[in-house]
């Protein structure tokens, strides 16, 4: 069964252009399910079936794991088995079968603008790898990206005066990523100053220089996703901010901050790299917590549920039009009739706000 993954891992890498991270997970964790697998006596793929399945995913939940953790092991197992089909080493998919446990709803945690700005302004940036940490901060809340995506980045793929990044996302796929003047101007500084003289320090530099754009202190690309998180903890100590708080979190602050500013829910998905628009509605559930609290305001009695509902029903899809937070707001109120929600036009109101000679009707 370990040959059978290794060539699955080798798939990954060389086919999907997996990072070493995700090869690390799935060996990982596919692994555990080999090891449980041969507790049980079952000694090949073949054997493998929807009863030891479940009952391996059932071992995890009594031993505590997080339903994402186990969701997460599911979905290695349904794409291992998939290659396995592919390479005629089994004739089904057992996994397939089976649903992920039920996801507990969480909002994503996120900066304001104000802890933001402070924490970018952290780093020293009169030492080279002050300027790296402060491209590094700037190009992870101005871009939005994803750890990974940071790791992955080349030089050739900043494009300063455009200020544009080229990224290559989850199962390398690519977009382009834009920046704000701050973080050009951060990546300009470090790209003149601060990478020269990390890259000085790598007796190899000469002969093969590396092309990735962030670099370590001994001038070698930075080796682990961990060093990113290390960096940012480093900064979060230094200006008082959790240290619950991850690169993630700037990715979802860069995503809030947008749609509070207003974006439009297409905008933020193109730029997040989200292949489905439902992945970025999340961040209206952040953006509109007070448009829920007038709901529950207005409807005492009102469930969680029929909240949510409302919230599929109405919110999301005027966010989708191009209907801000701000607008909503003002348009929600204990005194709203549901007649004038849906005869609101999020398209009219953005004509009306940024054509000056756009005026409502007295028929609207």
């Amino acid at each position: 069964m370990q040959d059978a993954l290794d060539r699955f891992l080798t798939y990954l890498l060389v086919e999907r252009g997996a990072s070493p991270y995700t090869l690390r997970n799935y060996g990982n964790e596919i692994g555990e399910f080999i090891a449980f697998a041969e507790e049980k006596g079952v000694q090949s793929w073949e054997d493998v079936d929807v009863v030891l399945v479940r009952s391996w995913l059932a071992s995890l939940h009594r031993a505590g794991y997080h339903p994402a953790s186990i969701a997460r092991r599911l979905y290695e197992l349904r794409s291992c088995f998939r290659f396995l089909m592919r390479e005629r080493i089994v004739s089904e998919n057992p996994a397939a079968r089976i649903q992920p446990p039920k996801q507990p709803r969480t909002l994503p945690d996120y900066l304001t603008v104000e802890q933001v700005i402070e924490l970018l302004s952290a780093p020293d940036i009169s030492t080279p790898l002050g300027m790296r940490d402060a491209a590094i901060l700037e190009v992870l809340y101005s871009a939005g990206l994803r750890r990974s995506e940071l790791m992955g980045l080349k030089v050739k793929e900043v494009d300063l005066k455009e200020k544009r990044i080229r990224v290559w996302g989850k199962g390398g796929k690519e977009r382009i990523a834009l920046i704000g003047e701050p973080a050009k101007q951060a990546l300009a500084r470090y790209l003149d100053q601060g990478r020269p003289q990390l890259l000085a320090k790598n007796p190899r530099a000469a002969e093969n220089p590396p092309d990735a754009l962030f670099l370590n202190h001994r001038g070698g690309p930075l080796s682990s996703p961990r060093a990113i998180s290390a960096i940012l903890n480093k900064y979060l100590k230094q200006v008082d901010l959790p240290r619950r708080v991850t690169p993630h979190t700037l990715r979802h602050s860069f995503a809030t901050h947008l749609l509070e500013g207003g974006a439009d829910l297409r905008t933020v998905q193109e730029l997040l790299g989200h292949e489905n628009l439902q992945t970025t509605t999340i961040y209206t559930q952040v953006t509109l917590r007070h448009l829920r609290n007038v709901v529950k305001k207005a409807h005492p009695h009102a469930r969680d549920e029929a909240i949510e509902a409302f919230h599929s029903a109405f919110l999301v899809p005027l966010m989708e039009q191009g209907a801000t937070p701000e607008e909503l707001a003002e348009k929600l109120t204990p005194d709203t009739r549901l007649g004038d929600l849906l005869s609101f036009d999020p398209k009219r109101e953005a004509l009306v706000r940024a054509h000056p000679r756009a005026k409502k009707t007295s028929s609207e």
